[in-house]
This record gives C-alpha cells, structure tokens and sequence, in this order.
C-alpha cells in the first residue's frame, strides 16, 4: 500500500479497532496527501484547524461537482451543521436560543439532575446481572432519553424514537460491497416522521409553552427570530441524532479506554475531581467522530500545497488529535494533561452545537460507572466496531461485572 490509498485503508472495516498506525502515517507523509481518487486527506492538527476556520472551506454538500441534482420528494432541508453562513449563521443562532447562552443559560445546566437520575435508573436496572453490553444497556439508550426530555416528548412516546434513531443510525453504518437502497429508504422515512412528529408536537404548544424547547422554539415572540417549519423539523432531527450519535461513542470508547488503562481508572476512582479533564482527554484520545468532508470553493494553498476548488478534502481530526507537533506524547491516555485544545467537537464556525450537554452527559455517566469499573473486565478485546467510517465507536461493549450488592 502507498500513501495515495490511506483513505481506502483507514475507512477498511479491518482497521477500524485501530486507525492510529495510519494516522502517523499520513501526518508522515505530509500535510496533504492526495488519494487515487482525487480526494485530498489532511491529518496534522495545526493545518485541519486552519482550514476549519476558513471560509473558503464549505461544509455543504451540494458545493460538490458530484452533488446529487435530484433529490427525493420531501427530502428535508439540509441542517445548519451542513450549511455555510451566512446562512448557516442565521440557523445556528436562532437554534442557539432556546438552547444556550446567552438567552438561555441555564436550560443545559438544569438538565443535570435529570442526566443524573437517567444514569441511576439505567445502572440499577442491571440488578444482578454480572454480563452487560455498556452500549445497548447504558450508553445508547441514556442520550435518546435525555434529548427526548430536552424537547419535550411525552414518556410514552420515547420508544418512537428509538425506533427511528435505530432506523437512521442503521442506514450510516454499511458496508462498501453492501445493496443499501432500503436501508437508505428506512433511514430518510425515519427522519421524515420524526421530523413530522416534532413539528405537530411543537405545533400543540402554540400558545401553551412548557418548560421545553419545542415549546420555546414555537413561542418565539420576534417574528424575525422564528424557525419555517421545514427547519423546525430538520433542527429538532439534528439535535436528536447529532446529539445523540456522538454521545454513545463517548461514553462507550470512554469505558473501553479506561478498562484498558486500569492505573488510570483507578486515579478517577480515587479523585473524581480529574474527571472533567478526563473527559476532555477521551475526546482527543478515542474521539466521536473521526473525519469530516469539506469541499474548496476557491484553489487553497496548505502548507505550500495546492487543493484545487472543488475537490473533495477530508480533514481526520483523530489523526490532528494525535499530531506530537501540537500534544506532548499523543498515543499516552493522560486525564491530567494540560492545554488540551483538542478537536474532539471540530473547531471554527461549525463547533458542535452540543458539546455543553455532551459534557454533562459523559461526565455523569462515566462517574456513576466508575465505581462498577474496577471489578469489570472486558468479554471482547477488540470489540465489534460500528460500520460508519466518519464516526468511530464499538457497535457493542460487553463487559463482565460483579453483581451489585
């Protein structure tokens, strides 16, 4: 293999459990390296940034030369992650409203107690059982519920939207040689109902706001500072799976991360204080996501190297995440490490939306498992990985755990 077939072989199944060895390699082989297909593969941290922060990177996807010209009939509009501004600025921050500072800086925070009492139920529910799958058990079904209580769903409607996240998670994760017409249909008709859903759920608020943002986003009272519908229904999906994608990989490559580092399990056992920064450390040592695909809009100049307008440019933030140019020993875990800018949740305009509750989530998370983490060992080492090249988490994680007393 040659440097020109590192995206073939960092998105191989085979190599997925660990990418890393091809990530040393492609910052080895320079700032830029273009693919046989034409693509153009950026993996050292100073240089993804810089790109993240340039306006002459877009982020939509129908900035390619091979964009689709027709789309399905009620497709959804595209989301504000995959927009450029200034319209993508406009979205955001009439999303930013309801959600976050400054307008509402206490909504996130106050979700603590719920995150809290979520994590509870879900460990108290293993009762005696001494094997448990961290993902379908815990880290799965955690972040699904709390989204749904942060929009205001009813209880007895969250299995929906398990349903349908499954439908949409399921159509990301495929093989290359893999028929996926139908799975892609499953995955579209499950954001078309659930957008349909929270549209009319919202809908049922006008008027008789609760304490959710479903309710703040329909009871905007400046005319100028409302949602349409249609990204009504794309903004409620977006947070939904946006949120709730990147929080399992989170919390389940935070568990297999410290099992497999037992010295530095057993310091966050004894000083939880630690805990914030290691969940800084987790998301640039085993990240969420691990690519993101942007296209030029102009040729760009990259460390003396030439990208021509349109081509298509993948920035793999797990490899920047582990340049040693910008982190001291990057392939050791550290909890303590210190200035840790990672790229765990992108950088630039495009910054995850929710990395404030992604936080809140891991942290409670991790520090109710803790405890149940010292007398765990893993049943597979590596564990099945999810088929989804861009983000990178075990599809499963059993573990082996003493019943509780």
């Amino acid at each position: 293999m040659t440097a020109d077939t590192l995206l073939r072989q960092i998105t191989d199944y085979a190599n997925r459990p660990n990418p890393y060895p091809l990530y040393a390699e492609l910052r080895e082989a320079g700032p830029v390296v273009r693919q046989a297909d034409g693509s153009y593969l950026i993996g050292t941290y100073h240089e993804i940034t810089a790109l993240l922060h340039d306006p002459r990177i877009s982020a939509d996807p129908r900035s390619r030369p091979t964009a689709p010209v027709d789309l399905p009939e009620e497709a959804p509009q595209p989301p504000f992650l995959r927009l450029d501004d200034p319209e993508h600025h406009r979205l955001r921050t009439l999303c930013m409203r309801p959600f976050g500072p400054p307008h509402s800086p206490a909504r996130i925070d106050a979700m603590r107690a719920q995150i809290t009492e979520l994590t509870e139920e879900l460990i108290e529910g293993r009762q005696d059982r001494t094997r448990i799958d961290i993902v379908d058990d815990f880290a799965y079904p955690l972040p699904v519920t709390v989204i749904c209580r942060l929009l205001g769903v009813p209880r007895e409607d969250e299995p929906l939207f398990r349903q349908w996240s499954d439908a949409i998670v399921a159509s990301a994760d495929v093989t290359p040689e893999e028929d996926t017409t139908e799975r892609d249909r499953a995955g579209r008709q499950a954001r078309i109902e659930m957008g349909r859903y929270l549209v009319d759920l919202a809908e049922q608020r006008r008027g008789h706001p609760g304490d959710d943002m479903l309710s703040a986003f329909i009871n905007e009272p400046d005319p100028a500072m409302r949602l349409t519908r249609e990204e009504l229904a794309e903004t409620a999906v977006l947070l939904l799976i946006a949120g709730h994608e990147t929080t399992v990989n989170l919390i389940t490559n935070g568990v297999l991360t410290l099992l497999r580092h037992p010295d530095q399990l057993d310091r966050l056992r004894r000083d939880p204080g630690l805990l914030p920064g290691a969940v800084e450390e987790l998301l640039r040592y085993e990240p969420p996501v691990h690519m993101r695909e942007r296209t030029p809009l102009a040729d760009v100049d990259v460390a003396g190297f030439r990208i021509p307008k349109g081509a298509p440019l993948v920035l793999v933030l797990a490899s920047g995440n582990r340049d040693p140019k910008r982190f001291h020993e990057p392939d050791r875990f550290d909890p303590t490490r210190p200035d840790n800018q990672h790229l765990g949740f992108g950088s630039g305009i495009h910054l995850c939306f929710g990395a404030p509750l992604a936080r809140i989530e891991a942290h409670t998370a991790l520090g109710a498992l803790i405890p149940l983490l010292g007398t765990a060992t893993l049943a597979q080492d590596p564990p099945p990985y999810r088929r989804n090249a861009m983000l990178r988490g075990p599809r499963h994680l059993p573990i082996e755990v003493q019943p509780l007393a």
